[in-house]
């Protein structure tokens, strides 16, 4: 398997979530749905967290929202981009602060069995291997702490990926895991109780070009280290607006998002249970749009 930064160039997102630290809430529009619904699976925890990480936070709306719900509780907002945490304060009150550090969710300076809640949203897609990355959120777990994700699955951006192989190119979007293997990451990572759903949203947009403002917006442009480098020519540009589909005057965009619940066991040694994943898409609140 390929090492991070084979397949993601992790200075390349660095850089590109700092520059849309100004524009991503306004642009973030599937982003702060996705958000929502997931803060409420947080429901689903039996005790109150003492700490919580909020880990690829980006401006801190969830880590204020967290924070929010329990006051007392130590809630830490974690993101690769700086310009992305001094946004935090922004979304907190100052008589509850959000304790912020910048770091890579595939090496988080925490201490082990630190957190009783890590919620992430829309983060783990930029984190390769996966599994890698779920073991570190692991170790930093306390025992029956609850993890709390969603990530994007292969289906995003599907038409996109269809004009470019339409015009005989190699899509200029980063991969994403799917279900299964968000699966398989969480079994072999030593979670249990794990449960998957997976949802697709269908924007709706002008044109092309705004589509593509708004992935810049939000930072969520190709982070693949052999990506295509330059700025795409007039002649490329017209080929890929004329081979992406148009429906009513618009262009459409659709979304996977993968949600995941999954929990600590209470010993540090895995069992032969931990290796099978329950799956089971019932036991979470799932809506159709």
């Amino acid at each position: 398997m390929k090492h991070t930064e084979q397949l993601f160039q992790q200075q390349h997102i660095k850089q590109h979530f700092s520059r849309a630290a100004a524009s991503y809430l306004a642009a973030a529009g599937l982003q702060k749905e996705v958000e929502a619904r997931l803060l409420e699976q947080a429901d689903y925890l039996q005790q109150a967290p003492s700490r919580i990480l909020d880990l690829g936070s980006g401006p801190g709306r969830a880590s204020g929202l967290l924070k929010k719900k329990w006051p007392k509780a130590e809630v830490i907002a974690v993101d690769i981009a700086m310009p992305m945490l001094q946004k935090v304060p922004e979304h907190t009150r100052f008589w509850r602060p959000v304790k912020r550090v910048c770091a890579n969710a595939m090496q988080m300076p925490f201490h082990d069995n630190s957190f009783d809640l890590v919620f992430s949203s829309l983060c783990l897609q930029w984190a390769h291997p996966l599994p890698q990355a779920l073991q570190e959120i692991r170790r930093i777990m306390r025992p029956e702490a609850m993890l709390l994700f969603t990530t994007f699955g292969p289906d995003t951006l599907l038409e996109l990926r269809e004009a470019y192989i339409a015009i005989g190119e190699t899509p200029a979007i980063s991969p994403f895991a799917a279900m299964q293997q968000v699966g398989d990451g969480l079994q072999g990572s030593g979670f249990y109780n794990n449960v998957l759903d997976r949802e697709n949203f269908t924007m709706s947009y002008a044109d092309l070009r705004a589509l593509m403002k708004e992935l810049h917006n939000i930072g969520a442009t190709d982070a693949r280290a052999d990506r295509k480098r330059g700025l795409m020519g007039k002649q490329r540009w017209q080929a890929l607006n004329s081979a992406y589909p148009i429906h009513e005057n618009r262009v459409r965009s659709t979304w996977e998002v993968i949600s995941a619940m999954a929990f600590k066991r209470s010993i540090n040694t895995r069992t032969a249970d931990a290796s099978l994943a329950t799956i089971s898409p019932d036991q979470i609140s799932r809506r159709v749009r």
